[in-house]
C-alpha cells in the first residue's frame, strides 16, 4: 500500500500552464467564445485542473461518457464512476465545432481555463440518471440537478489551466493534491486515513476517526467537502469554523485538516468509489466509508435510495485495484454509566446509552435547548448556536402560490399586518404585480420569463430572510420545479421557508376576475394564461393549504399565523 501510488498507475495530472503560456493564452482567449461557469461547474473544473480528478485531462469525450455511464470505466479501462462533463445551452453550442477553443470564466469574468472542443452531443439524461444514481426520481438531489438544472448539450475536450479559481475564505486550509502529498512527505506520514464529511463533527465523530486511524496504524486527514453539498446542509463557513475547533482536540501531529471543493452528486455507491479515487490522488491510503455513504435519504415513496452497506460493498470490490483500503464507519454511542464512547455493538443491557440524532440536534438548535457536553464540545455548540439561532429569531419566507384571483395577495396583506402588529422583525411583501412592475418589467410571460421572475423573487426573499427579516411572496408560481428552486435558494441562505397553496378552485377564481384576464384568455387575447391555456402544477406537500371560497382572508391569515407559531418562527 503506497501513499504516492495513484489509483490509475500514472502521474498526478495537473493541467495548469506555465506563467508565460498562461499570459499568452489570456491574450488569445479574448477572441474566443466565452462560457461563464456555474458554481457546480467551477467545483469540477478546479479539481480537474489541480489533479484531484487524475487521470482526466479535461471533460469526458462522448465515448468516455458512455463508458462511464454504462460501466464505470473510461474507454482505456481505468475505473471512473461519475461522468465529468461541461453542460452548455443550445445557443452556446451552436457556436462550437470540434477543435474550436472556449474561454471558461468564473462568475466575475476571470479566465480560469480554456477548452479545446472535442465532442459535442445531447445526452439522454434519463439514462444517465438511472445508471449513475440508480433512479430517475427527482426526490434525489443529484437526479433533480441533472434533469432540471443541467443544460441540454455536453461538451468534451482537453483543458488548459490559466489560473486557479479564487477563494477568499480559509486560504490556509485550501490545499491541492500535490500540496497535501508534500505535507505528508515532510511529516513522514506513509499511511493516512481520510474522513469525508459534509456535516459538523461532534465527539462521536472524533472517537470513531481516532479509532479508525489507530486500527489502520495511520495518521488522519479530516477532508470535508466545501463545494456543493446537499440542499439544506449547514453552510461551509460555519462547518469549517467547527472543524477548526475540533481539530484542537486531536493528539498533536496525528491529524490534519484540509478542504475539498467538490460538487457532490449524492450518488451513494458510485460516489464512494469516486471519493476513494479522489483521496488516493491526495495521497491517502485509507478511506472511512459510512453507512449509506453519500446517500441522499429517502425517495418519493419513503424508501431509502440505497441499501445501508451498498457503498461499502462496491468499494470493497475495487479497493485492491484502487490501492486504497476501506475502513468501515462503525457507530459509536455514549454510555453514561461508563462515562465514555464505545462501539454500539459492544454495549450491553445494563448500559445507559445516550444518543442525539441529527434531527434531534436540529430541534434543539431551533428551540434554543441545551446540547450536552458529552455530545459535542462547548465551543462547537456555541458556533452552531451563533449561526443557527432559534427559529423565533430567524428570518423566514412565506411563499404563497395559486391561480390568479385565488386570494394570494389579499391573504398576504392580511398576514403582513398581523406580523407587524406582533413586531420584532421587518416584514416585506413581494406581491406578484408589484415585483413585475419594479423588478421584472422587461420580462414577458413565456415559461422561461415566468421562471426567471419567480427566481428573482426567491433571491430577494433569501436576502431578506438571511438578514433576519420576513418575506411574504405572492406570485402565481405555477411550476413545481421553480418553487423548489426558490425553497432551496431561501433555505441555503439560512432562512426558513413555508409554502402556502391558496387552493381556490378555478371556477371561483374566474368568477372574481376583477381585471378581466380570464375573459381575455378564454377569448384567445392572452396566450399562455395559467389555468386556461397553461398548466398549474398543484403543490404536493405545502406547509399550508387554504381555499378562500371557504374561509375569509382574515381567518386564512390567522391559520397561517398559527402554523408559523407551531413551527417556532413566531412566539
Amino acid at each position: 500500500m503506497g501513499a504516492n501510488k495513484l489509483p490509475h498507475g500514472g502521474e498526478l495530472q495537473e493541467l495548469y500552464l506555465s506563467a508565460a503560456d498562461a499570459s499568452a493564452e489570456k491574450l488569445a482567449a479574448r477572441d474566443w467564445p466565452s462560457w461563464d461557469l456555474t458554481p457546480h461547474q467551477l467545483c469540477d473544473l478546479e479539481l480537474l485542473l489541480n489533479g484531484a480528478f487524475s487521470p482526466l485531462d479535461g471533460y469526458h469525450s462522448r465515448a468516455d461518457y458512455d463508458a462511464v455511464v454504462s460501466g464505470m470505466r473510461l474507454v482505456n479501462g481505468v475505473l471512473w464512476p461519475i461522468p465529468i462533463t461541461l453542460d452548455v445551452t443550445d445557443a452556446f453550442a451552436a457556436q462550437l465545432s470540434a477543435g474550436r477553443r472556449i474561454a471558461l470564466r468564473d462568475p466575475e469574468g476571470v479566465l480560469v481555463a480554456t477548452l479545446e472542443v472535442g465532442d459535442i452531443w445531447s445526452p439522454d439524461k434519463a439514462v444517465e440518471a438511472q445508471n449513475v444514481y440508480g433512479t430517475t426520481d427527482t426526490a434525489h438531489p443529484g437526479v433533480y440537478q441533472l434533469l432540471n438544472n443541467t443544460h441540454s448539450v455536453y461538451v468534451g475536450g482537453q483543458l488548459r489551466g490559466v489560473e486557479p479559481p479564487m477563494h477568499y475564505d480559509f486560504k490556509h486550509l485550501r490545499n491541492t493534491p500535490r500540496e497535501v502529498r508534500e505535507r505528508f512527505r515532510k511529516l513522514g506520514w506513509r499511511r493516512v486515513v481520510a474522513f469525508q464529511t459534509r456535516n459538523p463533527l461532534h465527539r462521536a465523530h472524533q472517537e470513531l476517526t481516532l479509532r479508525a486511524a489507530h486500527e489502520a496504524e495511520a495518521n488522519l486527514l479530516i477532508h470535508p467537502v466545501v463545494g456543493m453539498t446537499r440542499p439544506g446542509d449547514i453552510d461551509h463557513y460555519t462547518r469549517v469554523r467547527c472543524y477548526e475547533q475540533i481539530i484542537k482536540h486531536y493528539p498533536e501531529q496525528t491529524s490534519m485538516l484540509s478542504l475539498l471543493p467538490l460538487a457532490m452528486r449524492m450518488a451513494g455507491p458510485r460516489e464512494a468509489l469516486w471519493h476513494a479515487i479522489i483521496r488516493k490522488n491526495y495521497g491517502c491510503t485509507h478511506l472511512i466509508v459510512g453507512r449509506d455513504h453519500a446517500g441522499p435519504g429517502k425517495d418519493s415513496n419513503g424508501k431509502d435510495f440505497y441499501g445501508p452497506y451498498d457503498a461499502q460493498d462496491l468499494l470493497r470490490q475495487h479497493e485492491v485495484e484502487l490501492d486504497i483500503s476501506m475502513v468501515p464507519f462503525r457507530l459509536m454511542a455514549y454510555v453514561e454509566n461508563r462515562a465514555q464512547y464505545v462501539l454500539i455493538d459492544e454495549t450491553n443491557d445494563d448500559d445507559n446509552v445516550l444518543h442525539i440524532s441529527g434531527t434531534e440536534l436540529r430541534r434543539r438548535l431551533q428551540e434554543g435547548l441545551e446540547i450536552p457536553d458529552w455530545f459535542s464540545y462547548p465551543e462547537i455548540v456555541a458556533e452552531l448556536q451563533r449561526t443557527h439561532p432559534p427559529r423565533h429569531r430567524q428570518g423566514f419566507t412565506v411563499f404563497f402560490t395559486g391561480l390568479s384571483g385565488s386570494g394570494k395577495s389579499t391573504i398576504a396583506n392580511a398576514l403582513m399586518n398581523k406580523l407587524m402588529e406582533i413586531g420584532g422583525r421587518q416584514v416585506s411583501l413581494l406581491d406578484g404585480d408589484i415585483v413585475r412592475k419594479n423588478l421584472s418589467s422587461e420580462l414577458g410571460f413565456s415559461k422561461e420569463h415566468r421562471d426567471l421572475n419567480i427566481e428573482r423573487i426567491g433571491f430577494v426573499a433569501s436576502e431578506i430572510a438571511k438578514h433576519g427579516g420576513i418575506a411574504l411572496c405572492a406570485p402565481i408560481a405555477p411550476y413545481a420545479r421553480t418553487r423548489r428552486t426558490v425553497r432551496e435558494t431561501v433555505t441555503s441562505a439560512g432562512g426558513g421557508f413555508v409554502e402556502v397553496h391558496v387552493a381556490t378552485p378555478l371556477e371561483v377564481c374566474e368568477s372574481r376576475d376583477r381585471k378581466g384576464l380570464y375573459a381575455k384568455a378564454r377569448a384567445g387575447i392572452i396566450s399562455e394564461f395559467t389555468g386556461i391555456s397553461d398548466p398549474y402544477e398543484v403543490p404536493e406537500t405545502p406547509e399550508v393549504r387554504i381555499d378562500t371560497s371557504e374561509i375569509t382572508p382574515d381567518l386564512a391569515a390567522h391559520r397561517i399565523l398559527v402554523k408559523l407559531e407551531g413551527l417556532g418562527y413566531i412566539r
